[in-house]
């Protein structure tokens, strides 16, 4: 699979941040402490999705009892108090500077607050691999559908010339609004059934972008 677009939209979660375990150890904390069962990482893999509130009731959380936008700002603070330990995915650095070497724009398209995503893309020494980082302006891990087509547009992108790189079905729902081709990786948040089921190109790691594009 030889990638041939110039411009690379990265998603972040679970694409080149590692911090599955993070976020599974922060839910489950929640439900701890709400005396709810706790979930493992298969399951973990098969429920988590987006629109986040979706993947909460599935597990259990009862919103007549309690507001999503309370249960956003515990998690993230969970998440935040464990998120500088997450560590880059394997040949994450090798990838990027790759493809930034070979004339490609690399850039960051997530559904994390804008501001945390910058300081944790800093605190990785990673920054000078992106043209532009790109997040949302708020903690409820809404569609970033909106602002990766206002940004796609904004700059005059041809979607045609833009692949997107991610680890959900979220990130190929995200792909076919803005018109451009998407792989996932099996690797972060969701199985490999899962991601497979969508009929996106899937490949097991950042590697396999590596040694395909090298042949």
């Amino acid at each position: 699979m030889l990638i041939k677009e110039k411009y690379i939209f990265w998603d972040w979660n679970g694409t080149l941040l590692d911090d599955t375990d993070i976020c599974l150890w922060a839910m489950n904390n929640m439900l701890a402490k709400r005396k709810m069962n706790e979930i493992g990482l298969d399951l973990y893999k098969e429920v988590f999705g987006f629109p986040v509130i979706e993947y909460y009731k599935s597990i259990g959380f009862n919103f007549g009892k309690e507001s999503f936008e309370d249960l956003s700002v515990e998690f993230i603070t969970l998440y935040n108090s464990r998120s500088g330990s997450a560590q880059l995915m394997p040949n994450t650095k090798k990838v990027l500077g790759l493809f930034q070497m070979s004339g490609k724009n690399n850039y960051i398209l997530s559904a994390m607050q804008h501001d945390m995503l910058v300081d944790l893309v800093d605190r990785k020494e990673i920054s000078k691999y992106f043209a532009d980082i790109i997040g949302i302006d708020n903690i409820y891990a809404h569609s970033k559908s909106s602002i990766g087509n206002d940004y796609v547009k904004g700059k005059a992108l041809s979607p045609a010339n833009i692949v997107l790189v991610g680890d959900t079905l979220h990130d190929f729902e995200v792909a076919t609004e803005i018109g451009c081709r998407c792989i996932l990786i099996a690797n972060g948040h969701q199985s490999e059934e899962r991601l497979k089921s969508s009929g996106a190109e899937v490949v097991k790691s950042l590697y396999d972008l590596i040694s395909q594009t090298e042949n």
